[in-house]
């Protein structure tokens, strides 16, 4: 298990309301590892009332899930700091695989 292989899962999770990965869109804050191959993911939504929220959840962990050699991942629904438009960019990937 790579940390880039998690990070792409998240990638391919798209937003289905704005049509944009939650990568892009900023919404993963942080991602962890631990050496039992077990994955920490702190996640935000756009607003905290979205009615997409498990099911965001769900298909980012199933994500993760899929890949070889994790077992067991951890997804952590946080508000702070609260999502904003400006949090949008091609470079939270790159941001998350320096973490």
């Amino acid at each position: 298990m790579e940390r880039k292989d998690i990070i792409d899962a998240l990638a391919r999770v798209i937003d289905p309301e704005i049509g944009m990965d939650i990568l892009t869109l900023g919404l993963i804050y942080k991602v962890e590892c631990n050496d039992k191959n077990e994955v920490n993911i702190d996640m935000t939504l756009t607003f905290s009332g979205c009615p997409l929220a498990d099911m965001m959840q769900n298909m980012a962990k199933e994500g993760v899930e899929s890949i070889e050699g994790v077992k067991s991942v951890k997804i952590n629904l946080v508000f702070e700091p609260k999502w904003n438009q400006t949090m949008i960019s091609e470079d939270n990937y790159k941001k998350l695989l320096e973490q």
